[in-house]
């Protein structure tokens, strides 16, 4: 079985965590040659941007996620009537992280725990005023609305570089591929 998902809606959302709901679709999975889809895609060095772009109208079969019983279990408890999945992404509070032994402790085993439950996590009350993030967001957007042929000359797989843009990290190892693109831009200090 692949398990395909529409895009997720927030439903919800307050300082403890986000409601987001998607619908759920489970296809008959074939053989295919993965191997060749995914390197002919990584070779246009275009990205998912890429395929939006170009006007795709089904999403490729590299990014449909098969899935196993754990992940159907996962889908099974928290689909509600009519298909839709329920689940709460955690928000992590930082306020008196730097103040407080304790509450340091707290917010490290929420951290540790959101990592390993979900693998990410909204912070709040991080100090960073709200027109820094607003310019970082802006930049990333000018970054991606570029012209394609300028951001292949950023495409990489070298992690070592100063720039690194790129569709998934573990693109040639995941059984499926995440509909997404990434851009890193190490800042802090070796």
């Amino acid at each position: 079985m692949v398990a395909t998902t529409t895009a997720p809606t927030i439903t919800a959302c307050s300082s403890d965590n986000i409601q987001v709901s998607a619908k759920t679709n489970y296809l008959k999975a074939e053989y295919y040659d993965r191997a060749s889809e995914v390197k002919a895609f990584d070779e246009t060095k275009a990205g998912v941007k890429g395929l939006v772009d170009a006007g795709v109208t089904e999403i490729p079969r590299i990014f449909h996620h098969p899935h196993n019983n754990e992940e159907q279990q996962f889908y099974e408890s928290s689909v509600h009537e009519g298909g839709d999945t329920q689940f709460s992404i955690p928000v992590i509070d930082l306020r008196g992280v730097s103040d407080d032994l304790f509450r340091r402790k707290e917010i490290v085993e929420r951290v540790r725990e959101a990592s390993e439950t979900w693998g990410f996590f909204q912070i709040v009350n991080h100090g960073i005023p709200t027109s820094v993030m607003e310019e970082m967001r802006e930049g990333v957007r000018r970054f991606y609305e570029q012209d394609t042929e300028v951001k292949k000359q950023f495409y990489t797989r070298d992690p070592l570089r100063p720039v690194v843009y790129h569709s998934n990290f573990d693109l040639y190892k995941a059984p499926s591929t995440n509909w997404r693109d990434t851009f890193l831009c190490p800042v802090a200090p070796p």
